[in-house]
């Protein structure tokens, strides 16, 4: 009998949505996955919950990703509970606190993006990295880093500049890391969602459901959160290991150039 290897993954805001469907896809394949969110509340248990009725092994991590200090106790609570980390992803993150004219952003949305969306995820695969550079990986195990930005990345939302801003940086934090982390055999890459149906994405849903079949989309329907997870499964076994730095844009063809 073939005992599997170790795999171990840390999946931010993983309580519902997109990272929920990133935990159920990686618990899948045999990953035991730490499922966190600011507070350990229902909604983690539930997920908790539902993994462990699927067989997976998972546990609630909660914590605030934004409070930098708090990285390495984090990370230590995770690989407590499920042992080294070989994959983190960076899904948590927020929108805008109003939607309107770019004139009137705050700078209290603009820094709760930035705090989130970009700050975040840059210092806790910092933390993370350096304590996987310390220790010996298993050849059979590809480690990496996954960081979820947004097709707002390069497609601008003017009505949301500061979380377009922020998923800019998002996505240049998973490129600089693919460059310090690949000669270790470490991959980084960036899933680039577009439209995909989610609690974050509810009050827009019906508008965005109206402009896909006039054509917004190449693929005429919203995605799900397990199409995201499919892909991340991909990155995390690495089926895709010589693609490090790479985007993956899945967002049903949003972002396509066309006329």
């Amino acid at each position: 009998m073939t005992t599997q290897p170790h795999r171990a993954a840390l999946i931010t805001g993983s309580s519902r949505g997109i990272g929920k469907g990133i935990a159920l896809a990686l618990a899948s394949v045999g990953y035991a996955v730490g499922i966190n969110a600011p507070t350990a509340d229902d909604e983690v248990a539930a997920t908790v919950s539902e993994l462990n009725a699927l067989g997976a092994k998972a546990v609630a991590i909660p914590g605030d990703v934004a409070d930098i200090s708090a990285h390495a106790a984090l990370l230590d609570r995770a690989e407590a509970a499920l042992g080294p980390l070989t994959t983190l992803v960076n899904n948590a993150g927020v929108g805008v606190l109003s939607r309107g004219d770019l004139l009137d952003v705050t700078p209290e949305s603009y820094d709760r993006c930035l705090a989130i969306n970009t700050r975040a995820p840059f210092f806790l695969t910092q933390a993370w990295a350096k304590r996987v550079l310390r220790r010996e990986r298993p050849a059979d195990v590809h480690h990496c880093v996954i960081t979820i930005s947004s097709a707002n990345a390069e497609a601008v939302a003017v009505a949301r500049g500061e979380y377009c801003v922020s998923k800019a940086g998002a996505a240049m934090v998973a490129k600089v890391f693919a460059v310090r982390l690949g000669g270790e055999e470490i991959g980084s890459y960036d899933i680039r969602p577009g439209l995909i149906e989610t609690p974050m994405t509810a009050i827009v849903q019906d508008q965005y459901r109206k402009r896909i079949k006039e054509g917004l989309t190449v693929i005429q329907r919203m995605g799900q959160p397990k199409d995201i997870g499919d892909i991340t499964i991909a990155l995390a076994t690495g089926q895709l290991a010589f693609c490090t730095g790479q985007v993956l844009s899945a967002d049903g063809g949003l972002v396509i150039p066309r006329f």
